[in-house]
């Protein structure tokens, strides 16, 4: 770990700076110390020896000393071939984290925390990347806001790719209008049978499942922020919430259900229902991924078929058409996956 850290702090987790010490040393003690105490000590969250408390951001909590010499202890494993000059200062150092360890109730066994807190894009990379590496099986994912951009896309192939290689088969939720994305059908056809892929109106926030024990969902909307979550729990629900989806949504490959009403899309069905609910322009735009401008035509073109003149009237005539309820159509999913099923 040494060589990380700002120009006034060059050192690693095997040997902090004096202010770092007495930050890192009291957030131990107390459980947690506010975020304007380590502004002069960024090397504790740079190290990730501090991490933000998810219940209240302005603070932060300590990585236990315990995981501290365990993170040591393979890093300089990794590293003794070309790095032996590093062993004994961080011998010094397995014992002074053992000597305040001891000054807390151990935490219980485990892998590690059972909510991470992923602050920055490259620590969320970062772990993606190790979820990636460690996973064996299956990986679910939920994939909101409409068509899929080539960079973002981009920005995953290479964990897709390493999965697919190993293997490891994935499922993908994405909405409806991510049909009308080139990217996406060049994406999934690269990855052939490794990937199967479904639509529905809308969907959750991001997610991401890793054999069913690790997800990640963002923690923030700027998405700049993400936790990790281990708690079987936790996890498990976030499971069967998708499972549940995956049985609501239509495969890829198969066309989207007519409507019964001459002149009204699949689209302007869904607008219609969440128009009956009340919500704004901006709100069904998000909720189905597509741009407030594109909502607003499709609501338009409701109007002339329905013959309503304002807002109010569309409410009307959109119950007298049966266009305010929800519907989930019955599938029928072939028992064997086509060759470009996704």
């Amino acid at each position: 770990m040494a060589g990380h850290g700002t120009d006034e702090h060059p050192h690693g987790a095997d040997r902090l700076c004096e202010a770092g010490d007495r930050v890192y040393s009291r957030a131990v003690r107390r459980g947690r110390v506010h975020r304007r105490d380590a502004e002069p000590v960024p090397c504790l969250l740079e190290l990730a020896l501090l991490h933000p408390d998810p219940d209240d951001m302005d603070w932060l909590v300590p990585t236990s000393p315990q995981e501290v010499m365990t993170r040591l202890l393979r890093e300089v494993y990794e590293e003794i071939s070309t790095s032996r000059r590093r062993v004994g200062s961080a011998v010094e150092a397995f014992e002074w984290y053992a000597g305040l360890g001891r000054q807390v109730q151990p935490a219980p066994a485990a892998e590690g925390p059972a909510i991470r807190v992923l602050d920055g894009l490259a620590r969320i990379q970062a772990a993606m990347d190790e979820a990636t590496q460690a996973c064996t099986a299956e990986v679910l994912t939920v994939q909101p806001g409409g068509i899929r951009r080539e960079a973002e896309l981009s920005e995953g192939l290479h964990r897709a790719m390493a999965l697919r290689r190993r293997g490891v088969r994935m499922r993908d939720l994405y909405t409806h209008v991510a049909r009308h994305g080139h990217g996406l059908l060049s994406y999934l056809e690269l990855m052939g049978g490794a990937v199967e892929a479904r639509t529905l109106d809308e969907v959750t926030e991001r997610l991401i499942l890793f054999d069913r024990t690790v997800a990640f969902i963002p923690a923030n909307a700027e998405r700049t922020m993400a936790l990790e979550l281990r708690h079987p729990a936790l996890v498990d629900y976030l499971v069967t919430v998708f499972d549940r989806f995956w049985r609501l949504a239509i495969p890829l490959t198969a066309p989207l259900p007519d409507t019964g009403i001459e002149g009204i899309s699949h689209r302007e069905r869904s607008i219609a229902a969440l128009l009956a609910e009340g919500h704004q322009d901006a709100v069904i735009a998000g909720r189905l991924g597509i741009s407030v401008r594109t909502c607003r035509a499709h609501i338009a073109r409701l109007s002339e078929t329905l013959g309503a003149a304002s807002r109010a009237q569309l409410g009307v005539r959109i119950a007298q058409a049966g266009l305010d309820r929800s519907h989930s159509p019955t599938l029928t999913v072939p028992d064997q996956e086509s060759p470009t099923a996704r």
